[in-house]
């Protein structure tokens, strides 16, 4: 029996990190965090079909041709057989991996284009889960942890589908922080997210395009910032992923958070960009383009780079074992002429780095396209401890100035990772749109400025954040020193008679 009343958010993300416990000690949380993340999914339009079928039994129940109709127009169709709780009540047969692979390939085909390919990175029916017997007894575990009622994830229970989307958000975080290097491969912390959203604006009838998707919190965070500021859904998100199973996560990601108005496709940005006009011959251009690329990745492409076909590294290439500027150049080149604005976190190499990036830099900056300079603290990205820098570039400036800020020394420490307040993240906000200079925090550099630092950014040269130490007072130190002599001779006097008292007198 299921229960009725609404589920509380930090119920479900309990209960949904509990059933990691399946895993815990058997697997690394790497290899089975798309076991968990794929099963919720399973289990949410699992659930949200059930509710729907037995409304439609209750309104339509002398009428199964009418119910099968309506069942084949919702938003997920679920082949006969192939629902979460078909899989449940065999849990306890032989095969439940090759039956749960067998049931999401039949939920991909009955789809379409919707959900092409998403699991196909994701085998159930795998020895990483040891053999046949360990490995059924695991997920026949795995399918009773998420059929508890707390996991009741039917529309009437849950309410708003944030609901869902942000429990599948706590997962990500979570695996991310166990996942050390890999972790960065897939996640942006959302303070950073909140903080590119919010610089950049996303407005109604945007087209917004992050061309290193992750798992897609950031696209998702700025399609919230939409809605936030202007109530609309009328916005088009867009994004390319490498990973294969990534790509899947932020597939999933966007459909638990009700963005289905989605373009994500699966390759390699900078050597097979996909995001084309239709003829195929141009790029796709957007209002809003922003990222958290890989950092300084070796191995991008460089080979080819100098006959890119679309004219990316006009600027010039990037050296061979750091890809920072590829992805620059790559994101500037899809800006709209008119509205384009765009994002990236980069390591701080890509502000004073010499040779072909320095000669890229200064063109970047020579055509007034770079707007604000913001560092960011150290220990804030999982995965990388070293401090990192949001780059803001803008198609249409009303000056020639760069803003540079010094947000690097304003956050909460933690153990593992420091994290933005909302305060700090308020801070940047304030200082971006003020555009102006603030003691030891920011400078509006001048073109001309940054022309006489050989178009160096590196942000220390901009902002001083040097604190003079107080003068000291030489005459009330050698007063001071003069005072504790006196004392420590006192001292030993009353030491000398107490040990001629005790006998330990000359």
């Amino acid at each position: 029996m299921t229960t009725t009343n609404q589920i509380n958010q930090d119920d479900i993300n309990k209960a949904v990190w509990n059933a990691c416990d399946t895993f815990r000690g058997v697997i690394s949380a790497d290899t089975y965090k798309d076991f968990i993340l794929t099963m919720l999914f399973l289990k949410y339009i699992s659930d949200v079909y059930k509710d729907e079928y037995n409304k439609l039994i209750t309104q339509y129940g002398d009428n199964p041709d009418l119910i099968h109709a309506m069942m084949s127009k919702q938003r997920f169709v679920l082949p006969e057989g192939a629902s979460f709780w078909d899989l449940y009540e065999k849990r306890y047969e032989a095969g439940n991996g090759e039956r749960i692979d067998k049931a999401l390939h039949a939920i991909e085909e009955a789809n379409g284009s919707k959900l092409k390919n998403v699991f196909q990175d994701i085998s159930f029916n795998t020895d990483r889960l040891g053999q046949e017997k360990q490995k059924n007894d695991l997920l026949r575990h795995l399918l009773e942890d998420f059929g508890k009622d707390i996991l009741d994830l039917s529309s009437e229970r849950v309410g708003s589908l944030d609901i869902i989307g942000n429990a599948y958000e706590y997962l990500i975080k979570h695996f991310a922080a166990g996942s050390g290097a890999t972790a960065g491969e897939y996640y942006t912390p959302p303070e950073v997210s909140t903080l590119l959203a919010t610089v950049l604006e996303p407005v109604e009838n945007d087209q917004i395009c992050d061309p290193c998707t992750g798992s897609g919190s950031l696209l998702l965070k700025c399609g919230a910032m939409v809605r936030k500021n202007s109530g609309s859904k009328k916005y088009a998100l867009f994004g390319q992923e490498a990973i294969g199973s990534t790509w899947a996560l932020a597939k999933m990601n966007m459909f638990l958070h009700g963005e289905d108005n989605h373009r994500i496709e699966w390759g390699d940005t900078i050597r097979n960009p996909l995001l084309k006009e239709k003829d195929g011959t141009g790029l796709l251009h957007f209002d809003v383009v922003t990222a958290n690329p890989p950092f300084s990745l070796d191995k991008w492409g460089h080979d080819d780079a100098s006959s890119d076909p679309y004219g990316r590294f006009r600027r010039g290439v990037p050296p061979k074992t750091k890809g920072d500027y590829a992805f620059i150049s790559h994101m500037i080149e899809t800006l709209k002429p008119e509205s384009g604005r765009m994002g990236v976190v980069v390591p701080h190499g890509v502000l004073f780095r010499a040779s072909s990036e320095g000669k890229i830099r200064q063109q970047l900056i020579e055509e007034n396209l770079l707007d604000t300079v913001i560092g960011l603290p150290e220990k804030l990205f999982f995965g990388t401890g070293i401090p990192a820098a949001i780059l803001i570039f803008k198609k249409h400036k009303t000056d020639n100035n760069v803003l540079f800020i010094d947000a690097s020394r304003e956050f909460k420490s933690g153990k593992n990772q420091n994290q933005l307040t909302p305060d700090n993240i308020q801070k940047v906000i304030d200082t971006y749109k003020a555009r102006e200079s603030v003691d030891k925090y920011a400078y509006l550099a001048s073109f001309d400025e940054i022309k006489e630092n050989d178009f160096n950014l590196n942000i220390p040269r901009y902002v001083d954040t040097f604190e003079e130490e107080a003068e000291i007072d030489l005459v009330a130190v050698r007063t001071e020193r003069v005072q504790l002599k006196n004392e420590l001779q006192t001292l030993e006097a009353e030491m000398e008679g107490y040990l001629k008292e005790l006998g330990y007198g000359a």
